[in-house]
């Protein structure tokens, strides 16, 4: 019963684009890049700098075919995949360290002393109160 309910909706989900969340934030002076690949093996995962952009690319594959009818539910994806980010200028790429652990790649960056934060002050504007007039 399952199996014809699922028949009946479009296939748009089986051709999804893999594309893993990634965080980053600066913390000691180094800018550190998160990306989730959950159930993906450490050596199907690659990591470049070249100029001022990282990138993190890899594939989940298929441990077994399974027939298409066979399938209750699929919402895994398998694929490749790749991300990108601009770093900052004046990131050395020798100094990129990259490590995995429980299917999250973290890459650290030492960012240049030259670049700082620098906070920016927000300008609140009045609400402009609009009169209604009663007729």
């Amino acid at each position: 019963m399952m199996r014809n309910w699922e028949s009946r909706l479009p296939r748009f989900f089986e051709e999804e684009e893999i594309t893993p969340p990634v965080e980053s934030y600066v913390k000691e002076g180094n800018l550190v890049v998160r990306a989730d690949v959950p159930g993906l093996d450490p050596k199907d995962i690659e990591i470049s700098v070249m100029h001022d952009t990282l990138t993190i690319k890899g594939e989940r594959t298929r441990e077994k075919e399974v027939k298409k009818e066979d399938y209750m539910r699929r919402e895994v994806v398998y694929g490749a995949f790749e991300r990108s980010l601009t770093l900052p200028d004046g990131v050395t790429a020798d100094k990129v360290k990259a490590s995995f652990k429980n299917g999250v790649v973290e890459v650290i960056i030492p960012l240049p002393e030259k670049i700082q934060a620098k906070k920016i002050p927000l300008e609140v504007e009045a609400e402009k109160k609009v009169a209604i007039e009663k007729k």
